[in-house]
Order: structure tokens, then C-alpha cells, then sequence
């Protein structure tokens, strides 16, 4: 057994070691917020620095001096992420849960055949004609949402966490009489909130960074996320800063824009939101992180 002495070490190092990780972690966060705040003058002078020169908020009132795309773009992405969480978090619950009892006939054929589609998939130009002259999905909130309802590793993961789960549960729920759908919504799914909460985080993570499937499928500007909007937003200020063609007038308005704050504050606002969130799903992760670990 390890003395006192050095068990007290040991303590002492992990908690400084975890400490430093965590500035480690937290510092570049800060400094994006920091740099949001600094004048354009001051960052192409001095570089990115945690106690600037020169404090501001132009870059804020630069991006809500327009707010109605940015206010549109927060309810699309705030819309599919809700939407398409919840629907995700069930689909792949109930995809997993049968093939995760083993007297269910075809549990191995249909793990094999999620397995398969990790490996290999259609290809992009198939999955855009499905979408667009099959499923007539252009223009339309679905293209955001459907492309990523089920995932196979998000399948394969939920898999393993559920054949850790009694068998012997399901057969007194049997026993009582309850059917398969009560024993899934009113056993399973509650005894599932680690795995549930862990993976519902990442697939909101996925929800809220969207911005590929819009790329490809939305023209509309309604129904444009928060990230893409974003994109296009920088893409368009840069454009007119350097292009030839811009008015003389318009390049010198641009040519003096805050570029290097305002990128920092569209990465606040695209990203602030799902920080704050985080929080309140840390005690379910810290137990769902390992749901990972499957059964051979």
C-alpha cells in the first residue's frame, strides 16, 4: 500500500496537473472573447493579446447592426437541432435496442449491416440526386435534418451500452405482462439516460454546426443556419475588400471593417450558445462517456 505521504503527492499532482489542462482548455476561449472586444488599430499593431490596448464593442454592433438574418439563422439552426436531436436520440434508441437482445432472431445480420454502411457509403452525387429530384427535399428544413437522423456509430454505441442492461429486467417486465413497447419506453429508455444525454450532446453539436447540407441543398435565404450564414457574411466582406470591381468607396468602407474582431465575434455567437449548454449535461457525461466500450 502506498503511504500517506505519498498518496497526498499523488492527489497534489493530479489536481495541479488537471488544473493547468483546464486553463489550458479554457485560455483559448478567452482569448477569442478578448479579441472580439479589441479594436481592428490595436490587433494589427500588437498582435492577439489577453490585456489590450484598446477596448470595443464595434464588432457586435457591426454584426446586429442587421439583425434579422442573424436572428432567422439562430431559429433555423435553434429548429433543427431541437427537432432533430429529439427524433436522432429515438431513432437510434429504437434501432439499437433489438439488435442489442439476443433472442432477437436477426440481431447479428442487422448489426453486421450498420457496421457495413461505416465503411462505405453511395457516394456524394447518388445522395444529392435521392435528395433533390426523388425525395424533393431542396429548399426545404428536411435537407438539414434528415441527412443525419441515424448514424451507425451513434447506433453501435447505444448498442453496447444497452447489453450491459439485465436481461432479467425485461423478463419479469414480460412476465407482468408488459408488451415490447412498454418495456422500451418506460425500462429501457430510462435506464439509458447516461448513453441518451451523452449522445443527444453530440448529435446537437452536429445540429448546431450544420452548415454542409445547407451548402448543397438551400438557396433559400429563410431556411440558411447560423453557420452558413456566418460563412457567407465573412466571404462577402472580403470579396468586396479585394475585389477590382467594388466601387472605390465601398473598398475603402471595407478595407477599414474590423475583419479579425468580428470573426471572433461570429465565432462567440455561432458557439457561445451550445457552451452554456454543456454544463447542464456534465453528470450524465462524465457516466456516458464510456458507453463506448462495447462488447466484443
Amino acid at each position: 500500500m502506498l503511504s500517506t505521504k505519498s498518496f497526498n503527492f499523488l492527489n497534489l499532482f493530479i489536481i495541479v496537473f488537471l488544473s493547468v489542462l483546464c486553463l489550458m482548455i479554457a485560455l483559448p476561449f478567452v482569448l477569442v472573447i478578448i479579441i472580439s472586444l479589441t479594436s481592428e488599430n490595436s490587433l494589427v499593431h500588437n498582435g492577439y493579446q489577453f490585456f489590450p490596448q484598446e477596448w470595443t464593442t464595434e464588432a457586435y454592433r457591426i454584426v446586429f447592426q442587421k439583425p434579422d438574418p442573424l436572428l432567422n439563422g439562430y431559429m433555423v439552426t435553434i429548429f433543427i437541432t431541437v427537432v432533430g436531436t429529439f427524433i436522432s436520440l429515438l431513432l437510434t434508441a429504437m434501432t439499437a435496442y433489438p439488435i442489442s437482445r439476443m433472442d432477437f432472431r436477426y440481431n447479428r445480420p442487422i448489426t453486421f449491416y450498420v457496421f457495413f454502411t461505416m465503411l462505405f457509403n453511395g457516394g456524394l452525387i447518388p445522395f444529392y440526386i435521392l435528395m433533390t429530384q426523388y425525395l424533393h427535399l431542396k429548399n426545404s428544413l428536411l435537407a438539414l435534418i434528415i441527412p443525419t437522423l441515424l448514424s451507425p456509430f451513434n447506433i453501435m454505441i447505444m448498442k453496447g451500452f444497452l447489453d450491459k442492461i439485465s436481461k432479467e429486467i425485461i423478463e419479469s417486465a414480460k412476465v407482468d405482462g408488459a408488451k415490447e413497447f412498454r418495456i422500451f419506453f418506460s425500462i429501457i429508455l430510462p435506464l439509458s439516460t447516461p448513453a441518451l444525454a451523452t449522445l443527444g450532446l453530440f448529435i446537437a453539436f452536429g445540429y448546431w454546426n450544420e452548415w454542409y447540407y445547407a451548402l448543397l441543398f438551400i438557396d433559400n435565404d429563410k431556411f440558411i443556419p447560423l453557420q452558413l450564414l456566418l460563412v457567407r457574411i465573412l466571404q462577402q466582406i472580403e470579396f468586396l475588400a479585394n475585389s477590382p470591381m467594388a466601387e472605390v468607396a465601398d473598398k475603402i468602407a471595407y478595407a477599414n471593417f474590423p475583419t479579425l474582431s468580428v470573426r471572433m465575434a461570429m465565432a462567440i455567437l455561432a458557439g457561445g450558445p451550445m457552451v452554456v449548454i454543456f454544463p447542464f449535461f456534465q453528470k450524465y457525461f462524465v457516466k456516458g462517456i464510456t458507453v463506448g466500450s462495447l462488447k466484443g
